[in-house]
């Protein structure tokens, strides 16, 4: 199973950093003995692998090679292949970067990767074979990607950085196969590769007569990406005993 975590973004919310916002240290853990900071896109990169990825796909801009030298090649468990994103086009563009690398029936999960959210094994909820989302409960839906809902839990309508509040649910992460990602892309072209925001595209699916689903399966959802998203995500760390803390305690008691 592929993943593609599109990591090209300037991350001008919670600039200037020395690094790419990806490599946001939030939290820590044990590694080869040592304490060691965690990079935000460490636990996307830890969910896909639950749920069943061996391969992922960063998209990067040409100025982010410390994506490549922090994350290399991979280990035994994932594979990591890097492809580069020369403008900053949006979340549409940047996905489909990963295309040539993945077969129509490969399966594909797509995640954000200045997000942390729980519980750690949501994406193992998301089936094969359809186009699912990912869904999270927030207090302010407008800020993301909010998802309307039918009955059958088929997808409605995707109201991108709306005001109004229908629904509090947003998508954070999808799942679908390599045949689905190229009707998309085709869908995409068609409108002339104008669609900046991924939720836009979903949209125009939809209306082609197409089924996508939404899997209510996170209940906890904070975007990195904002200095107030860094300190609300110290805090969800804390609260789910992932943060500093318990791991230095963990290791202090193993190693001392």
């Amino acid at each position: 199973m592929w993943g593609i975590i599109p990591a090209a973004g300037s991350g001008s919310r919670i600039q200037p950093l020395a690094f790419s916002k990806e490599l946001l240290p939030v939290g820590s853990k044990v590694e080869n003995g040592r304490l060691r900071p965690k990079a935000v896109c460490e636990y996307l990169v830890e969910r896909m692998v639950r749920a069943g990825v061996t391969k992922i796909c960063f998209v990067i801009s040409s100025t982010k090679s410390d994506i490549l030298s922090y994350f290399g090649q991979g280990n035994d468990s994932v594979h990591f292949s890097y492809t580069i994103q020369s403008n900053p086009c949006g979340l549409c563009d940047s996905i489909f970067r990963a295309l040539p690398l993945i077969n129509k029936d490969e399966q594909v999960l797509v995640g954000l990767p200045d997000t942390i959210w729980f519980p750690e094994k949501a994406l193992c909820e998301l089936p094969d074979d359809i186009f699912s989302l990912l869904l999270f409960p927030v207090k302010k839906p407008e800020f993301y990607d909010a998802v309307e809902l039918n009955d059958d839990l088929s997808v409605k309508k995707i109201m991108v950085k709306h005001v109004q509040k229908h629904t509090n649910l947003i998508w954070g992460a999808f799942k679908l196969n390599g045949k689905i990602l190229q009707k998309l892309y085709k869908l995409w072209c068609l409108k002339g590769k104008r669609d900046e925001y991924f939720g836009t595209l979903i949209n125009t699916y939809i209306e082609s007569g197409e089924n996508v689903f939404g899997i209510s399966a996170g209940s906890k959802y904070v975007d990195v990406g904002t200095v107030n998203g860094y300190y609300e995500s110290v805090q969800l760390l804390k609260d789910s005993h992932e943060n500093i803390t318990s791991d230095k305690e963990d290791y202090q008691e193993q190693y001392s």
